[in-house]
């Protein structure tokens, strides 16, 4: 006979419990029967406080990020609330009937287009295969998405756990693809791996979709309200989306706080900006640092994300819904200890830039980072500055007329 608990602390407790004692290595069926024995079903919240509680205990993010699709095995079939309805996101165009589309079209390219080719080795299949992964690789934009319009909400309202769990798994995903890819462009290879590199990446993909569809789309709806949707909307366009772009816009009926907030977003100053030689206007002082050749960004003493250009030649997509955001949950977890080493060495005065070069393509990306100090030589933040000098490496001679 089942004992159903219903004091929330006491739940918390167990399912930290149960979770804890499949890291240190009770067999999943045994952890399922212990679940059963004390829960009816769980939420997508109960589930998010777990995670979260667990990292703030001091579980490796990696560890939780590692046993992820563990924990989903073990509350599978049980997690109450992944079918309640919200009327906006069912309507053709919204960013979570988007998301959801996309996760359908995902697991149909999957089944039409890849497993049909996966189980013999032809020239034929081969083919197939790597048209098939060409174009799974696009879910990088539906992450990119995910991880840079819709996570900084859940940030907000102090959610952190799984922006970093699902990033870290994302990032997993992305690498794993490429390296299908790879293998899938060469003229010999061993079979046997390669298929079997192929299967994971394809059972990781296909976990995240219902990790998003049951998890991360309920908190959403629980999190984000219509005006942070709509900001997720026009931003949705610079990050792309799977394969295609929606067949119709979100239809948002125009209402006065739309007005109001429309011209709270474009409103600017007049006023001059004293310089230390002159004076800009706001106008100005946009217009210049989005003309230079140069994508800047500026994080504050603090971690905040305050200010990034917006120039036509962009070589790092930066979404508007970044502002605000601490930079340790603009990056993936595996990269996070870079940053915070480069702010380290900035705060405690032992660098003022750190520089790293990067092959992208047709491009040679400079990457400095630059200390930000006042007169007085206090902290104030970091600037980010990337450029690509391809064509200044390719420079020889002199030039010293107009064309």
């Amino acid at each position: 006979m089942s004992e159903f608990i219903n004091n929330s602390e006491k739940r918390q407790e167990l399912l930290k419990e149960i979770i804890q004692k499949i890291h240190n290595g009770m067999p999943l069926e045994e952890a399922k029967k212990l679940f059963k024995t004390h829960f009816e079903s769980v939420s997508t919240e109960e589930i998010t406080r777990m995670e979260q509680s667990l990292i703030e205990d001091g579980m490796p993010v990696d560890e939780v990020q590692r046993l992820c699709d563990v924990h989903a095995s073990v509350f599978d079939g049980s997690i109450s609330d992944i079918h309640k309805q919200n009327d906006a996101s069912e309507i053709p165009g919204h960013p979570l009937h988007v998301l959801r589309s996309e996760n359908e079209r995902i697991v149909k390219l999957i089944d039409e287009e890849i497993m049909p080719y996966i189980d013999e080795d032809t020239k034929h299949n081969q083919l197939m295969l790597r048209v098939g992964f060409e174009r799974l690789s696009e879910v990088d934009h539906h992450y990119s998405r995910k991880e840079n319009l819709f996570f900084p909400y859940l940030e907000k309202a102090g959610i952190t756990s799984v922006s970093k769990v699902m990033w870290g798994v994302d990032n997993e995903i992305r690498n794993e693809i490429k390296e299908v890819l790879h293998l899938l462009s060469q003229d010999s290879y061993e079979y046997e791996s390669l298929q079997d590199k192929m299967k994971k990446v394809i059972t990781k993909v296909k976990d995240m979709v219902t990790k998003e569809n049951n998890i991360l789309i309920p908190m959403l709806k629980e999190n984000i309200d219509f005006y942070g949707f709509i900001k997720i909307d026009m931003a949705s366009k610079e990050m792309n989306y799977f394969i295609h772009p929606p067949k119709e816009p979100w239809v948002k009926d125009p209402t006065d706080e739309d007005n109001e907030l429309s011209e709270e977003e474009t409103e600017t100053s007049t006023e001059e900006v004293p310089m230390d030689a002159g004076s800009l206007s706001p106008v100005e002082v946009n217009a210049i640092f989005n003309t230079v050749p140069l994508d800047m960004t500026f994080v504050d003493k603090d971690g905040i994300v305050k200010y990034f250009t917006q120039g036509e030649e962009r070589i790092f997509d930066r979404p508007k819904t970044i502002i605000g955001r601490h930079v340790n949950m603009c990056h993936p977890p595996q990269s996070v200890h870079i940053v915070e080493e480069i702010v380290k060495r900035f705060e405690t005065g032992e660098s003022d830039h750190e520089d790293f070069w990067i092959q992208m393509n047709d491009a040679f990306v400079h990457i400095r980072y630059y200390a930000v100090r006042d007169k007085d030589n206090a902290f104030l933040g970091t600037l980010e500055v990337t450029q690509d000098i391809k064509p200044l490496r390719e420079l020889s001679g002199e030039k010293r007329l107009l064309d």
